[in-house]
């Protein structure tokens, strides 16, 4: 796995594309009235815009909903002068970035922030894209109490496996075309895993679009890589992620498994649920599938007819 723990997990799971204040028991947070927030955690090199079309289909369907901008991502985000066209693209593999210094505890303490003010007008409902499963885990081993549900679209979600990287390891990862869109730069070098997703190259393309959206037509798809940041932090691939039966094992959660994911195989889906589900008797994910690719369907409104029909559970 040399190749992958150096350049393959490229912002595995690109994009892609919650509960009561402190104080309330799970039980009484979870049946208590109100509409509640979803609040959504993008994954790697992606940003709160990207969901833009969900967080709209579910506000129109009368609730309230936003798209975290991890820290360094969104109007933050590191772009580097040589992405910019002409592009570079030797400087663009040695060039520092911010997002090097970033820690998962920062991502952590940010969407904590979020929830704990969400909390406060009622039942949130945290749902995690691809590399954002790996933080909505960590959020609620921190602040269970204030989460009514956890939903992982598509998403990592790690108990026995300790991380990211380490999922993809495993022998229900071995279809994974992560590996195959090309990156820039030796992430134990820079701290980032960097992808140029301004390349016009065919087998650039051809590659990213086999691993993450497949089925969409090429308009939707280049609207997609053209929302897509260069750079995300290594760190986070690599860090300990695995949830805590006693905090986040208590929370009830919901998984969206994305049938036609050729980023984060159905199989490495399904092993993850079952070792969650084994960890925590007595609170099994709740599973719906959809299918889809690692994107999500290139209309967002079969995803938010999920998360609406969650909120009567």
């Amino acid at each position: 796995m040399r190749e992958l723990s150096r350049r393959g997990v490229l912002g595995v799971g690109a994009l892609g594309a919650g509960a009561l204040v402190a104080g309330c028991a799970n039980g009484d947070r979870a049946t208590s009235g109100g509409r509640p927030t979803f609040v959504i955690v993008h994954g790697a090199n992606g940003n709160g815009a990207s969901y833009a079309g969900l967080v709209a289909a579910l506000t129109l369907a009368g609730h309230r909903a936003l798209a975290v901008d991890l820290p360094g991502h969104g109007p933050a985000a590191h772009f580097p002068l040589s992405y910019q066209a002409p592009q570079d693209l030797s400087a663009l593999a040695a060039e520092p970035s911010p997002l090097a210094r970033l820690r998962p505890a920062d991502n952590v303490e940010h969407v904590a922030g979020v929830v704990r003010r969400a909390a406060t007008q009622g039942p949130v409902i945290l749902v995690g894209h691809s590399m954002g499963g790996a933080t909505i885990t960590r959020v609620a081993n921190e602040i269970p109490d204030h989460i009514a549900r956890l939903v992982y679209l598509t998403a990592f979600c790690c108990v026995r496996l300790r991380s990211v990287l380490e999922c993809y390891t495993t022998p229900e990862a071995a279809s994974t075309l992560a590996t195959t869109i090309p990156s820039l730069g030796d992430p134990q070098q820079t701290g980032v895993t960097r992808t140029n997703w301004r390349s016009a190259d065919p087998e650039f393309l051809a590659a990213a679009k086999a691993a993450l959206a497949d089925d969409y037509d090429d308009a939707a798809f280049r609207a997609a890589l053209n929302a897509m940041e260069p750079d995300e932090a290594w760190a986070v691939t690599i860090d300990d992620s695995r949830g805590d039966p006693a905090t986040w094992g208590r929370i009830p959660r919901s998984y969206i498994r994305c049938t036609r994911d050729r980023t984060l195989p159905l199989a490495l889906q399904d092993r993850m649920i079952a070792e969650a589900d084994a960890a925590t008797p007595g609170n099994s994910f709740d599973i719906h599938s959809i299918a889809a690719p690692h994107l999500g369907p290139q209309h967002p409104q079969a995803i938010a007819d999920i998360l609406v029909s969650l909120v009567q559970r």
